[in-house]
């Protein structure tokens, strides 16, 4: 339906452009509610050790194979308004803590799915709001009380946490050997500060290489520069290395204005030559004076610059990226020298190895063994390309709730244990709010208990069943009951050391309720005309109708 005019004592008033559209109350809702349900549907078969992964194909043809919920939503170009907020929340949650990305879209679906039955019998939206958000906040202090405290530099918990984040993963088979390798890293890395631990991700450089199996991927004390040795005359391996960072290129430098040498005689053409070489011959002697037999150069190197590092020994890579010329410094504690007239003996970073090793096909320089790296890297390989990039993405969710947990040391069991509990708990506090904010109250809770019936439904339990045996155990006082996907039952997680970050259920529950709040709120919808480029913002031609095209 869409209005183009209203008219005022007869005459007709164009309020829209020609071709905009409107839609309106609930048909704008059912609408919005729709899209964002069906994106809940996409990815909830994906939740849990017991999910299914999917399969997406680009334009190009290039496959990604997947079960995280950003990596999916990302991927599928999704063009409908509501559901794009959908997308969003995911991204959000995945740059915030790391992980829950499929359950934060799961959680808004249902909170969406339930309002739906609420408007279906009149109760206003933004009742369904109110209720919503006050319940979003008792949630967030029953799972306060509940979480676990535990320190922070204990590595048995954290690897509990990696593991768990692994185990609903393509690589859950190696993930006792991955945890260890993504806490040993974070642990390598994390800085005390006065108000507790602070982790940069950044520090972790996540380098994948397709070939052996995902039993080969180690964690190295230092860096790895996918570059090889820049001379074939020069080592291919330096121990005990004195490593000069230089972010200058070791060449002559153009004059910046347009000048003329005008040589007459053979003889001058020499001096002119040897004049450049004596340039680039003091360059590399003030390296070799301060001491380096490693070169890390952020530019170029004159062949004939090479000339003479190769006759000194010295190991030199070049082009490096300047990204890994600050995790370089921070590993190896060398100064990034711009000026090669400051190179001095202390701006030398240490690292008991430097090599160039064979990986697959390509010549790779490893820089470990330094001595307290404040960056580490984390090599990854596996059978397949597909195989290794769906590692990569599991051990950045690992590597995420880790840190969550380093920097907010509190836990709480897996396994849709605390959202069983939480539900509970609010469907008591239900019966004592009064008017119909009751009802949404009550359905909040009855939204938070679709984690662990997804959970149930992907391992192929019976839903209803277990459920009714969940609430049972719950209400019973034992709160880490949860469903135990991969030996299919209801069982006590904390015993099973199934367990999650406390900051990664809080931005799940955050997340959903503002993005069901917001979409609860929308009751007019309107598309503007069509410009000379197509429909703006990605919609489909003709307003809301694009649901066909998701």
């Amino acid at each position: 339906m869409s209005i183009q005019q209203g008219s005022a004592g007869g005459v007709p008033v164009l309020i829209l452009k020609e071709g905009a559209s409107q839609t309106k109350g609930r048909d704008a809702q059912k609408n919005n509610i729709t899209a964002a349900k069906l994106i809940a549907e996409i990815v909830k078969s994906s939740l849990g050790p017991r999910g299914m992964d999917k399969m997406l194909v680009d334009t190009l043809g290039d496959v990604t194979i997947t079960n995280d919920g950003a990596t999916i939503l990302k991927e599928i170009d999704v063009q409908h308004p509501a559901a794009k907020m959908m997308v969003e929340i995911s991204k959000a949650t995945d740059n915030e803590v790391g992980d829950g990305t499929s359950s934060v879209v799961i959680l808004a679906g249902a909170l969406i799915e339930k309002a739906e039955e609420l408007i279906a019998k009149d109760v206003h939206p933004t009742i369904i709001v109110d209720g919503y958000r006050k319940s979003a906040t008792k949630a967030l202090e029953v799972l306060n009380n509940i979480a676990l405290k535990i320190n922070a530099s204990e590595k048995e918990q954290l690897t509990k946490i990696a593991k768990t984040s692994m185990q609903t993963k393509l690589v859950s088979k190696e993930s006792d050997d991955l945890a260890q390798i993504v806490v040993n890293a974070i642990l390598q890395v994390t800085e005390k500060t006065e108000s507790g631990n602070k982790v940069d991700i950044d520090d972790i450089k996540v380098d994948k290489k397709a070939g052996g199996s995902l039993h080969d991927t180690k964690l190295i004390k230092g860096i790895v520069l996918d570059k090889e040795v820049v001379h074939g005359g020069m080592p291919k391996r330096a121990e005990k290395a004195k490593i000069a960072l230089i972010n200058s290129a070791l060449e002559i430098e153009k004059t910046e204005f347009d000048a003329k040498i005008n040589i007459n005689s053979p003889e001058q053409m020499n001096m002119f030559l040897e004049e450049e070489n004596k340039m680039l011959k003091s360059m590399v002697d003030k390296i070799i004076t301060a001491g380096a037999n490693v070169v890390v150069c952020q530019k170029g190197i004159d062949d004939i610059a090479q000339h003479y590092l190769a006759k000194a020994n010295i190991l030199t890579v070049r082009r490096v990226k300047e990204s890994d010329m600050t995790k370089l410094a921070r590993a190896t504690a060398a100064r990034v020298i711009n000026n090669l007239e400051d190179l001095t003996s202390k701006d030398l970073g240490s690292a008991d190895l430097v090599e160039e090793r064979k990986v697959e096909t390509d010549k790779w320089v490893f820089i470990e063994g330094a001595k307290h790296p404040k960056s580490v890297t984390i090599l990854i390989r596996g059978g397949s390309q597909r195989v290794v990039d769906e590692a990569e993405r599991s051990i950045h969710d690992a590597l995420m709730v880790t840190k969550d947990v380093i920097e907010k040391p509190a836990i709480v069991a897996g396994g849709g244990a605390p959202e069983a509990h939480v539900a509970g708990k609010l469907s008591e506090w239900a019966s004592t709010l009064s008017g119909r904010e009751q009802l949404a109250a009550q359905k909040f809770a009855e939204a938070l208990e679709v984690i662990p019936l997804t959970l149930a439904e992907n391992a192929g339990m019976d839903p209803i069943d277990s459920m009714t045996e969940l609430r049972a155990k719950q209400s019973k006082g034992t709160k880490w009951t949860g469903v135990d996907a991969r030996n299919t039952r209801i069982a006590d997680m904390s015993k099973l050391e199934i367990v999650e970050p406390l900051s990664v259920k809080e931005q799940i529950i955050k997340s959903a309720t503002e993005v069901a709040s917001m979409l609860l709120r929308i009751d007019d919808v309107i598309a503007s005309g069509k410009s000379a480029g197509g429909p703006p913002g990605g919609m489909p031609p003709g307003g809301m109708g694009g649901m066909g095209e998701m």
